[in-house]
């Protein structure tokens, strides 16, 4: 049974950095497509970013392109979201999908889902 496990949040600083991890298991990270969407208490789950099982095809959601990189480590099955320059309307909980991306949409279709974790920008 595939898992998918999150963990790296944590609370920060506006303008700080932080780097998520999600470790998949149970599968062949290679043939799937990866993401993370995020979620904000009152607010609609939102995709941050998807990127294809296949090089050079990744989209990020305006609210956070040019500021988050996603990469993979298929060999360690494992997924990263580096997060910088952060804000507080980056606040959520932010939950790594793995496997398919629609079209050039930011947000990933599952059907495998991490539990979440928690990142909180605050002063």
């Amino acid at each position: 049974q595939p898992q998918v496990v999150e963990s790296g949040g944590g609370l920060v600083q506006p303008g700080e950095s932080l780097t998520l991890s999600c470790v998949a298991s149970g599968l062949t990270l290679d043939y799937y497509a990866v993401g993370w969407v995020r979620q904000a208490p009152g607010s609609e789950r939102e995709g941050v970013v998807c990127m294809n099982a296949g090089p050079g095809d990744t989209n990020y959601a305006d609210s956070v392109n040019g500021r988050f990189t996603i990469s993979r480590d298929n060999a360690k099955s494992t997924v990263y979201l580096q997060m910088s320059s952060l804000k507080p309307g980056d606040t959520g909980v932010y939950t790594c999908a793995v496997g398919y991306c629609s079209g050039r949409s930011s947000e990933p279709l599952g059907p495998y889902w991490g539990q979440g974790t928690q990142v909180t920008v605050s002063s």
